[in-house]
């Protein structure tokens, strides 16, 4: 049995260091009484947030104020509750701490338990004899000052900790250094007799039986009991039904391998490729008829393998996967801890997060090395949802030198992170790429291999507690670090992380021949909406970082200023200034993402850096701001992700009168379909048609298809800006559109879209009243569609909806998509009230007060000043309920 103790009334106190130890003055014999007085804690949490509520630091978001709050990581923490000790008549009685963030002494009635250092095993204490049954104690964790560990910038091999380093300081967040309890404490209740190490692994035979195999380590304090106990091992299929019970008596090794069958499996697949079927493993350990423990798991029945990619060198790692024997071409994200307060992230915000990687085509996630190991909750959404997960250890590049450490400590902590993390999540169908870490090279440009002493002992690890999954020595996994248009050299590359030019970027990528791009990115400005969150009146300005300090300190490295005046010309106003940088950077990714697919399966996928961002950016390589908005780059991801595609092979966006515009119109499918047509036609702002043609093709899933090559002459005709737009449909049902930008001046490509009016926009509700559903975390999603026409004389460009109540988090089918005028879509609008933690819970939805609080919706069009500019014949707006 275990108990929870999170909510007890926990309270937290800071002290100068050493200063818990003394208690009282040599000097004077006077109680040192500390640098804070009691307040209440959050558990899990982390002391940065229960100072803010009590009003000892100020919000470290607003502008530059992170610095008024650094001297807490200097600082000594003590948090206590009383408790009540229950009745027990088990066994053993343990204290269990699954996360400690750091280095932390715990001790019942002043009386010390022990000490633990490390974020990722838990601290177990055996208290059956220290305490007794309803008897009120004091528990106490006692946290040192943070230790001294290397930010981004700095030496990989003087790693010491296992602790979280981008909290140290990294290019999409400030220093803000955690300290905490900020996962579970459990008080356990175990017989002479306990299940411990659970490793639960399926797969698929060749005569297509599902196969569910069960292996169980118990904890005993009496090595003669095994005659008495069993293990019933029930399984349910994923409608409820009990298919299969099996009974096996406990040996005297205490170990135990069980297996299931199971006739016509419902399969498990990623994301895009079929159902999430789950089945539900019932554990009951048993003494005689009696069951005195039990465990319940989930799991997905699936065959996972791992193959070269096509025309790979032979001495290349298997980077393409293979499930249920499909080929998955790999449509990835980085994801960075979703704050840097991880311990206060809440289940409804994993279950946001996850919600947006499905609806954006998403099936894998790669849970970065400088950050953290996920809560359970993570894995368990992946597992519902069908997003792989690529789970790197604890390590990370450190830009002067990025060797891994082999200092003895640490690898003694990693070695303990890395079993425990093992045997937890190799439980998770989802899981299924382990890695030693984030750019991890034993010299410039070369990532580290298994011969390294510290990447070796992991290999060692993994190969013995999940020997079924694939270890990769870090990412990128080489043999050269960074993307390079050199051929033959390329299996496993990070980079680029920035528009590259209008010419070089699209032969950087275009001309690359990588197996294999596990990071990249574009960067772009964060909404206008977040901006006024975090920056005070004065800087809400367009502004470079060189000038800007505020603007430095929230993403110095992300300025995109001078890169959106070459397309744009100047910028005065803010929110034209945040809508140029969304585009470029949407334009930017856009290109990479469909030039690597082009290639499948020479190609075996692409993984965004990155998908979110743990504190607020000015500017930053995310698709997801911090409050939970998506950018316009998060959607055309989306796009380009989608199970059918089509896009064009191009290499500039700017051309000269008299030259042909040529690329190759390319198919991309991840499903079995008819015959798919695609319309490629070139327009004017007005929508006047300047050229057309046409091509079909059947796809086929191993490659991506060439329908033919597109041809336009640059006539004297062709305006500044014309648009190529493709129009596709499968066996005559209309599918989807891509529109592509390009120019005919040299300068300023983009500035002629300035002139645009944006349309005459009629934005009406095709429903009246809002839809519920759930999702996974019982959080209601709201849902409405939207009928936008454009009933003017020119485009109306990337038209989006913006949730303006800030109760909700909102992502919307058909966001980002530019109207002709005569055109017409329908935008589909889901909305989550927001129930995020430590800071996000001031724009929480708080159901006591608001119950009925419907969302606000407005649109925007690209070039206008803000949203209340564009000129609308018709709006309905949707107001507060009684």
């Amino acid at each position: 049995m275990e108990i929870l103790l999170n909510e007890l009334n926990w309270e937290l106190k800071g002290y100068y260091p050493w200063v818990p130890y003394l208690q009282k003055s040599v000097e004077t014999g006077l109680e040192l009484n500390g640098v804070t007085h009691w307040i209440p804690a959050t558990v899990p949490g982390g002391v940065h947030y229960d100072l803010y509520r009590a009003g000892l630091i100020p919000h470290p978001h607003q502008d530059m104020n992170s610095l008024l709050c650094e001297w807490v990581e200097n600082r000594w923490w003590l948090y206590r509750a009383q408790l009540t000790i229950p009745e027990f008549s088990k066994h053993k009685l343990e204290l269990v701490f699954k996360g400690l963030d750091y280095r932390a002494t715990i001790y019942i009635n002043n009386v010390e338990l022990g000490k633990h250092e490390g974020m990722y095993h838990p601290a177990v204490f055996d208290i059956t004899d220290k305490v007794s049954q309803g008897e009120s104690i004091t528990l106490e964790v006692l946290f040192e000052h943070a230790p001294d560990e290397v930010s981004q910038i700095g030496k990989t091999s003087m790693t010491t900790t296992q602790k979280s380093r981008f909290n140290y300081k990294w290019d999409f967040s400030t220093r803000l250094v955690n300290l905490g309890i900020w996962d579970d404490i459990l008080l356990k209740i175990t017989d002479k007799v306990a299940i411990g190490d659970l490793y639960l692994t399926t797969d698929v035979t060749d005569g297509g039986q599902g196969d569910i195999q069960l292996s169980v380590e118990f904890d005993t304090a009496d090595d003669t009991l095994f005659n008495e106990y069993s293990l019933e091992l029930q399984c349910w299929t994923p409608q409820g039904t009990l298919i299969s019970s099996v009974t096996s008596k406990i040996d005297s090794e205490w170990k135990l391998l069980m297996n299931l069958k199971v006739d016509k499996p419902q399969l498990w697949y990623p994301n895009g490729f079929g159902e999430q079927a789950l089945y539900k493993v019932l554990i009951k350990l048993k003494l005689q008829d009696i069951v005195i423990e039990e465990r319940q798991m989930e799991t997905g029945i699936r065959k996972l393998r791992y193959k070269q990619n096509i025309g790979s060198p032979k001495d290349s790692l298997p980077y393409t996967v293979e499930i249920n024997g499909i080929n998955i071409y790999i449509k990835g994200v980085n994801m960075t801890p979703l704050d840097l307060l991880y311990g206060n992230v809440t289940k409804e915000h994993y279950a946001w997060i996850i919600r947006l990687m499905k609806r954006a085509h998403i099936n894998l996630v790669r849970v970065w090395g400088g950050g953290i190991i996920e809560k359970e909750w993570f894995y368990d959404l992946c597992d519902r949802n069908g997003i792989m997960v690529w789970q790197e250890f604890i390590q990370s590049s450190s830009g002067l030198e990025n060797i891994p450490s082999k200092h003895i400590g640490f690898l003694d902590l990693l070695q303990k992170s890395a079993n425990h993390a093992i045997k937890l999540k190799r439980n998770h169908v989802s899981l299924t790429v382990w890695s030693g870490g984030n750019e991890l090279m034993s010299e410039p440009n070369k990532p580290s291999t298994y011969e390294d002493e510290n990447l070796a002992m992991l290999k060692k690890i993994v190969n013995r507690l999940d020997p079924s999954r694939l270890f990769l020595p870090t990412s990128a996994s080489g043999p050269v670090q960074y993307i390079t248009k050199e051929k033959g050299v390329s299996h496993d590359v990070h980079g680029d992380w920035k528009y590259n030019g209008m010419s070089n970027h699209y032969e950087l990528y275009g001309e690359a021949d990588h197996l294999f791009h596990s990071e990249f990115g574009v960067d772009g400005a964060s909404s206008l909406k977040s901006l006024q969150k975090f920056l005070s009146p004065a800087h809400l300005k367009p502004s470079s970082v060189r000038d800007e300090l505020v603007w430095r300190h929230h993403g110095e490295w992300w300025d995109t200023f001078d890169r959106d005046g070459e397309f744009f010309g100047p910028v005065t106003d803010l929110n034209q200034y945040v809508q140029r940088s969304q585009w470029i950077q949407a334009e930017g990714l856009r290109f990479i993402l469909e030039t690597n697919r082009r290639r499948k399966f020479n190609n075996s996928g692409s993984v965004i850096w990155q998908l979110n961002e743990p504190w607020p950016n000015v500017s930053c390589t995310s698709l997801v701001e911090y409050y939970g908005d998506s950018k316009m780059a998060y959607y055309w991801t989306r796009k380009a992700f989608a199970p059918i595609h089509v896009s064009i092979d191009y290499r500039r966006l700017q051309f000269k009168v008299g030259e042909a515009m040529e690329a190759s119109v390319i198919l991309h499918a991840d499903q079995i379909c008819g015959k798919v047509t695609v319309l490629a036609s070139v327009l004017d702002e007005k929508g006047t048609e300047l050229y057309e043609q046409s091509f079909e093709g059947t796809p086929t899933l191993q490659t991506a298809l060439v329908l033919g090559q597109f041809s336009y002459l640059i006539s004297e005709g062709t305006p500044e800006l014309f648009f190529l737009r493709l129009q596709w449909s499968v066996d005559g049902r209309s599918t989807g559109k891509n529109l592509y930008t390009f120019s005919t001046s040299l300068i300023q490509p983009y500035h002629a879209s300035l002139g645009f009016k944006g349309g005459q926009l009629l934005i009406d509700e095709k429903e009246t009243d809002w839809k519920t559903s759930h999702n996974e975390s019982e959080s209601i999603i709201l849902s409405k569609q939207y009928t936008i026409a454009n009933i003017g004389t020119e485009v109306a460009l990337h038209i989006c909806p913006i949730e303006e109540s800030d109760l909700f988090w909102m992502e919307a089918e058909g966001a980002f998509e530019s109207l002709f005028p005569g055109e017409s879509q329908i935008v589909t609008v889901y909305c989550m009230y927001k129930q995020g933690g430590a800071w996000l819970k001031e724009s929480n939805y708080e159901k006591d007060e608001l119950i009925g609080t419907l969302p606000i919706i407005r649109f925007q069009a690209f070039g206008h000043e803000s949203i209340k500019k564009i000129e609308v014949i018709h709006e309905s707006f949707v107001s507060p309920l009684h």
